[in-house]
């Protein structure tokens, strides 16, 4: 039986409702904690919109819930970070930013550092002897994903067992110093049917909320306008251009476009055109055809690897690399280079390689370890 003190992340939604409620049946000594990051709607239960709902299911729990206010840490490290990017003419992933800045950032240091410390005055129903040295409190969260630990000590991060809605690929960024302090629950159960089932039985009260499928602090998935909205800046016009330079006419600013888009380009050319590259320095978006958008290699930077140690540079590793969430892996080979950057290139061209966001590498032989992974250049 467990008997560390573990501090959930309830973001009002069923996930890490039903997370909490697997902990305590393991014996863990619970704490709810719900972090405010956004003031500005209701309809987001995710990024800890929803204190009410989080602090209903501690109350039915019956553990201790605590409120956290992120606001400032968010709006630097996530929001502020997502829209230098996007004008950058990158597309991040604002997801995988939160949880190394925040939720395995901020707020574990929260956790270990201030509350271990007494910083914090309302934190003293808490007992001296679950902050000995022995005894760190843990961290959990309602990610689908699975923490292990192989012969060598070393934590290795793997794929949830219901790949629908496995997260691996959002948790690339963890180091094994906060892998070692972290619970996945639901990482082992069968599908979300089960988190239904189980939130249902318990009476929660988020037991049939849906689940969010945008970014959180931009719920209704219009970027361009919420950037637009949030600097309240004039993004400036520019051209059009085919790959050889020719002008094909105007578009609205580079914020509201994406390697690969076709749709709301706002040009009818008498032929499918994507958007091929953002050239920020002349202010173009250049088109192509579908066929143009297939590549094979790329420069990922900002390396971190997880269930391997570090390789050296000019080591070569085949692996299989995801270019998005929402991509099937493929077979690559990855050359460490200089300066915590890796070169990729894959067996097949893959299309649409999008700068800014992730390459998460998982190992060739089972698909289900995650190596590591970095921002694509």
């Amino acid at each position: 039986m467990y008997t560390n003190v573990v501090f959930i992340a309830m973001s009002g939604g069923v996930d890490s409702s039903v997370a909490a409620y697997l902990l305590k049946e393991e014996g863990y000594q619970v704490h709810g904690v719900t972090m405010r990051l956004y003031d500005s709607y209701e309809k987001s239960y995710s990024c800890g919109q929803s204190i009410p709902l989080a602090n209903a299911v501690a109350e039915k729990l019956n553990i201790p819930f605590h409120a956290i206010d992120m606001r400032d840490e968010f709006k630097a490290n996530v929001v502020e970070k997502f829209i230098n990017q996007y004008e950058k003419g990158l597309t991040p992933n604002p997801c995988i930013i939160c949880n190394k800045t925040i939720k395995f950032g901020e707020l574990f240091e929260f956790i270990t550092h201030k509350l271990r410390n007494s910083e914090i005055s309302d934190y003293d129903i808490l007992n001296p002897e679950d902050f000995n040295t022995d005894n760190h409190p843990m961290i959990a969260t309602g990610h689908y994903a699975i923490i292990e630990q192989n012969k060598n000590g070393r934590y290795m991060l793997r794929k949830s067992n219901d790949l629908s809605k496995d997260q691996s690929y959002f948790l690339y960024t963890l180091t094994q110093e906060i892998l070692s302090r972290t619970v996945f629950p639901l990482g082992r159960l069968s599908s979300k049917d089960e988190v239904r089932r189980i939130a249902d039985e318990q009476g929660f009260v988020n037991a049939k909320v849906k689940d969010s499928q945008d970014v959180c602090f931009i719920p209704d998935g219009k970027y361009s306008e919420f950037i637009n909205s949030y600097t309240g800046k004039e993004y400036t016009p520019g051209n059009f251009v085919d790959i050889n330079g020719r002008i094909l006419g105007t578009h609205k600013g580079i914020i509201n476009y994406t390697i690969g888009q076709r749709k709301g380009l706002g040009i009818s050319l008498g032929k499918p055109m994507y958007v091929y590259r953002l050239d920020i320095k002349n202010n173009s978006v250049i088109l192509a055809e579908d066929s143009d958008l297939y590549e094979t290699k790329l420069i990922a930077d900002n390396m971190n690897w997880v269930s391997i140690e570090e390789p050296k540079v000019g080591d070569r590793r085949h692996a299989l690399g995801r270019i998005r969430y929402r991509h099937a892996e493929a077979p690559c080979t990855v050359t460490m280079l200089e300066g915590g950057k890796a070169e990729v290139v894959f067996d097949e061209p893959q299309r649409a390689i999008t700068p800014g966001q992730s390459i998460v590498f998982y190992d060739i032989a089972t698909d289900s370890y995650v190596l590591g992974g970095g921002i694509i250049q």
